[in-house]
């Protein structure tokens, strides 16, 4: 017995020390849009902070110094560094809301030069957009080597690099540029990365990663996304052959000389592949990144008739960025972040483990394991489909980047808490004062009435015990409030544009981040009062209304032959 004991406390100390990595995140060049906007989008899929911080601008004395914090997404909570596992910052000089009084304060990896003067703009895990529209989306990749961060040596993760680029730089070029700049001079830990930068203008991708335990720098690339295609990235770098003539492409100077010394590339193969030389594959399993670049693909593109399968981890089928068959909005992205293969073969609401009401939700964490009469663990061989819709997102968003408005009106966050198909687009502006305070309080540890994160994630538990009943009252419930969003953006636009146009920029700044907070506001309130109604209608698996209690919801005939129902006890004879 403590043999088994043992086995099975070991085993889960080594799943606790690997972060639940994996995110998808796209970007979509002005020419792929319906209002010519760049746009970017990002889920972070992890069990991390879920809350949406307002970092404001801030004046900054001679010769100070930047502190770069250790983050929690890149190699998991390591307690030497300060913070706590469900909060990702705690440093009151960073923002009001990373201020945690009685909580561990945030340990500084290393310093680096402070600026004169630093721009506001939104946080989470990784920076998201600032107060000139530049944007940032992220996913994190499976690399060769992920290095341990070391004070002052290797000390910046894309997570703090996002930052400081968001709060020194007003373009993705100049962003890029900066973060490769860090890189270069501050080193480099974690996993590999990929980060979309867009500002009003343009969209780049940039991959980086460690190439060396010991090394003092990393290596980066990054590729330009032409204007009238869409990007996308899930968990495995996607940066190809690196030619030294592209205008469109920028890359760290010691990219060739790392691949060379480490005996993974020579200049007789041919140009350099990065996704091939820096990479490691796929996480966890095949297809579970190729799988939704795929879907993302298919349904921006279907007329490429892109086919699901591959040769292999290495693939070329699925191009770098595609054209859409049709100019997207902000909901057609939006959509693919919320698909769970829907109508495909591999649509995770049907079958057998979809349950009998359409579940999508796959449980991860080696669950399989089980233990032998020897107390030896045996993992069954077997993996489910990784959706772009998953149980363990903390938030997902997209951006909007216009060339035609001021900063402060066409840099439009819609930001939703939680899982993607059941969470609720709310529109953030870049020339915001604040925040709501609902938005920036995330604990996954406490279950908060006035965290919006934590109405939106106890609704999406809720709803997976009745799935295909309960998604259809959400999904009411959520139009309400995004087609009212969607369709007032242009009046309230034109108002903050009348006030704009008479100088009147602090009241357009005001007229917009008023009406932000408000639609948080009652969303909290209508997410917490759906929670109510969904326990009241569905509570002991009945259908409960007014008009009739108790409405007997039974399950398929097609579930119950297939768990034995049939095998039950209808007689008092023995059957098996």
């Amino acid at each position: 017995m403590q043999k088994l004991l043992f086995s099975v406390l070991f085993f889960i100390l080594v799943l606790c020390e690997v972060p639940a990595f994996s995110c998808t995140t796209t970007i979509a060049g002005k020419d792929a849009t319906i209002d010519g906007s760049v746009m970017v989008s990002h889920s972070d899929d992890g069990l991390g902070d879920g809350s949406l911080v307002y970092v404001p601008a801030k004046d900054h004395a001679p010769g100070s110094m930047r502190a770069v914090l250790y983050s929690h997404a890149s190699l998991g909570f390591k307690p030497e560094w300060g913070g706590t596992e469900s909060h990702r910052i705690i440093a009151k000089d960073r923002a009001p809301a990373y201020d945690k009084k009685g909580l561990p304060s945030s340990v500084p990896l290393g310093f680096i030069p402070q600026v004169a003067h630093t721009y506001a703009y939104f946080d989470a895990n990784y920076g998201v957009m600032n107060e000139h529209q530049l944007t940032i989306g992220e996913c994190t990749d499976k690399a060769k080597v992920d290095p341990e961060p070391e004070f002052q040596k290797r000390i910046f993760y894309s997570a703090e690099l996002s930052r400081v680029a968001l709060e020194r730089t007003k373009t993705a070029r100049e962003a890029v540029k900066l973060m490769g700049e860090l890189i270069d001079k501050y080193g480099y830990y974690g996993t590999g990365e990929t980060l979309l930068v867009g500002d009003p203008n343009e969209g780049w991708v940039m991959e980086m990663t460690g190439y060396d335990k010991d090394a003092s720098d990393g290596v980066w690339v990054a590729q330009r996304v032409p204007d009238d295609k869409i990007f996308v990235a899930a968990n495995q770098f996607r940066i190809r052959e690196i030619d030294k003539n592209n205008k469109d492409m920028m890359f760290s100077s010691n990219i060739f000389d790392a691949a060379q010394k480490k005996g993974w590339w020579k200049p007789s193969d041919g140009l350099l592949d990065f996704t091939k030389v820096y990479g490691d594959g796929e996480f966890h399993h095949p297809y579970y990144s190729l799988r939704r670049v795929w879907r993302a693909m298919s349904i921006l593109a279907p007329s490429l008739k892109l086919s699901p399968w591959v040769e292999n981890e290495l693939t070329k089928d699925y191009p770098f960025a595609v054209k859409p068959d049709k100019k997207v909005s902000v909901k057609d992205i939006a959509s693919i972040h919320r698909d769970n293969y829907e109508g495909t073969e591999f649509d995770l609401t049907v079958g057998l483990a979809a349950g009998p009401f359409g579940n999508p939700t796959r449980y991860e964490g080696n669950a399989e394991s089980v233990s032998d009469k020897e107390g030896r663990l045996t993992p069954l061989t077997g993996e489910f489909e990784r959706p772009l819709d998953i149980y363990r997102c903390v938030y997902s968003y997209v951006t909007q980047s216009r060339s035609k408005l001021p900063d402060a009106i066409g840099g439009v966050l819609w930001f939703g808490p939680d899982r993607p198909s059941t969470s609720l687009l709310m529109p953030f502006y870049s020339g915001a004062l604040n925040l709501p305070a609902p938005i920036q309080l995330a604990n996954i540890l406490d279950l908060s009435r006035v965290s919006l994160w934590s109405a939106f994630n106890f609704v999406a538990n809720y709803c997976t015990i009745k799935y295909s009943y309960m998604i259809k009252d959400l999904k009411e419930e959520r139009s309400k409030f995004e087609d009212i969003a969607f369709v007032n953006q242009n009046a309230l636009e034109k108002k903050a544009m009348e006030l704009w146009i008479k100088k009147d920029e602090e009241g357009a700044k005001e007229l917009l981040t008023t009406y932000s907070n408000n639609n948080a506001l009652a969303v909290l309130v209508a997410w917490h009062k759906l929670a109510e109604r969904l326990y009241i209608k569905y509570n002991d698996g009945y259908i409960n209304t007014p008009q009739a209690v108790g409405q007997p919801v039974f399950y398929p005939v097609w579930w119950l032959k297939e768990v034995g129902f049939e095998n039950g006890p209808t007689s008092y004879k023995k059957t098996k």
